[in-house]
């Protein structure tokens, strides 16, 4: 019998988000290790099978789509065969595309190899392109925007989110809640969003450390003021997630009773939590959401997504009623 899935996730199906960040194709090499070679000591991997996928904000409009909801996703590509390739698979998977491209840009590729399901090496094919033209291909567009009741940074550190602030403020001037998944040190950067969600490696490097449960907590608080966001996530692998929010903090345990590959997790968390906010859940609950769905990717290999039926067996087992 097909699982029924509450109308709290129905309307996950009603929700329309907005991406913004920087896209790569990952490209995975699966075979099978039965030597090692004879001119270095690293396995010979007899490849068997090749696979394609969308990654970085591109896995993030994925992970949106995968809920049921809408995406519209601007980032910058190449005009190569790679660019192709992640324009077929989005167009695909129903992810509206509205990507600027740079002439002599290579996409950027990052291909792994996969031995007996682990993964043994990864090439990494991209150039940074130029901050003027950057600038000049991503000046914060509200017509981007319209019909969309939410908007996600997906920085990579590749140059599409350089300077955010445009984006940000065009956002919020139109009502919209903005969450941003944060790469660097600077958090100052994305002042004005409602959430930013670094992991716990990142938020150390942007914050300093810390001792005690106690001064994580004191630091987080004093952070999310500092950077001045209106909520800021760490997701700590399995410690859970903390959330600081102006009116107290809220932890969520891990939920993963197996972690197979952490690869996209972080791709899923704030796809999840941007659709369930753009569906109109607190954020509190949003976050709980993207918690269960984070318990489910890590048990997938490579960046993958999280189904409405998923996530509602999941809750269903936990006893939790969706928001």
């Amino acid at each position: 019998m097909p699982l029924v899935v509450p109308e709290a996730l129905q309307r996950l199906r009603r929700a329309r988000v907005a991406v913004l960040g920087d896209v790569m194709l990952d490209r995975y090499w699966f075979g099978r290790v039965e030597r090692i070679s004879p001119e270095a000591p690293v396995p010979v991997v007899q490849v068997g099978r090749e696979e394609q996928r969308p990654g970085g904000a591109a896995n993030v409009a994925l992970n949106i789509v995968a809920l049921g909801a809408d995406c519209r996703l601007r980032a910058l590509l190449g005009r190569d065969a790679a660019a192709d390739a992640l324009t077929q698979l989005l167009e695909q998977a129903r992810v509206e595309t509205s990507f600027r491209h740079l002439d002599g840009l290579p996409t950027t590729v990052k291909l792994r190899v996969i031995g007996q399901q682990q993964q043994l090496l990864r090439l990494d094919f991209e150039e940074r392109p130029e901050e003027a033209r950057l600038a000049e291909l991503f000046v914060a567009d509200a017509d981007f925007l319209h019909g969309c009741a939410a908007l996600l940074l997906s920085d990579y550190g590749k140059g599409v989110l350089l300077d955010p602030q445009p984006w940000i403020q065009c956002a919020r001037a139109q009502g919209l809640p903005v969450l941003v998944d944060p790469k660097g040190r600077d958090y100052t950067r994305y002042r004005g969003a409602t959430l930013i969600t670094p992991n716990k490696g990142e938020f150390q490097a942007a914050a300093g450390n810390w001792r005690s449960e106690e001064e994580f907590r004191q630091l987080g608080e004093q952070q999310r003021q500092a950077w001045q966001v209106e909520a800021l996530l760490v997701t700590r692998g399995e410690e859970g997630m903390t959330l600081f929010l102006a009116d107290g903090i809220h932890h969520h345990p891990a939920q993963a009773r197996e972690v197979f590959d952490v690869t996209g997790a972080g791709d899923t968390v704030i796809a999840t939590i941007a659709t369930a906010v753009a569906a109109g859940w607190p954020l509190d609950r949003a976050v709980e959401l993207g918690n269960r769905a984070a318990g489910i990717v890590v048990g997938k290999l490579g960046a993958a997504t999280v189904s409405p039926e998923e996530l509602s067996a999941a809750l269903e087992l936990a006893g939790v009623t969706p928001a």
